[in-house]
């Protein structure tokens, strides 16, 4: 695999990991509690830190900030796309009760149907993936320091 599909990759196998998990806690009756939506944040962030590892990992020494950073950042939003793409699938043909159910213990008083939510769940997810993705670089940015620990004189 080339470089240059590890956030396609990466981002397509997160969106299903967000799926799945989606379609787990509907199993369970739990798709309404809104709480259990920060597992969604862990999934998209370890598929951002994954992805950007994974890029280091492939390009070593050519790896820089830049080519982390827009990997993590398509990665996401590629997740982040399709997550909304399942989800708007989900709101409007499979169950048109949820956005209802949803507006009514989340966002009392303004009802706006099922589009309101799919821009929150798109907001949050570009969002994150921003935030994340800055986060992460922080561990994976080459070093520009050019000297070892040079002891300090008394």
């Amino acid at each position: 695999m080339g470089s240059k599909h590890i956030p396609l990759r990466y981002g397509i196998v997160t969106a299903i990991v967000l799926i799945a998990y989606f379609l787990i806690v509907k199993l369970f009756n739990l798709h309404e509690n809104i709480w259990l939506r920060l597992l969604n944040g862990a999934i998209v962030a370890y598929g951002i830190y994954a992805s950007i590892r994974y890029k280091r990992l492939v390009k070593r020494e050519k790896f820089d900030y830049y080519a982390g950073a827009t990997t993590g950042v398509l990665t996401g939003f590629i997740a982040t796309l399709i997550f909304v793409l399942f989800m708007g699938v989900y709101m409007f043909h499979l169950d048109p009760a949820f956005p209802e159910k949803i507006m009514n213990t989340w966002i009392q008083g303004y009802n706006q149907g099922p589009g309101i939510l799919l821009f929150i769940i798109a907001v949050e997810g570009f969002a994150s993936t921003v935030v994340l993705t800055l986060a992460f670089m922080q561990k994976f940015k080459p070093s520009w320091n050019l000297s070892r620990k040079i002891p300090e004189k008394a």
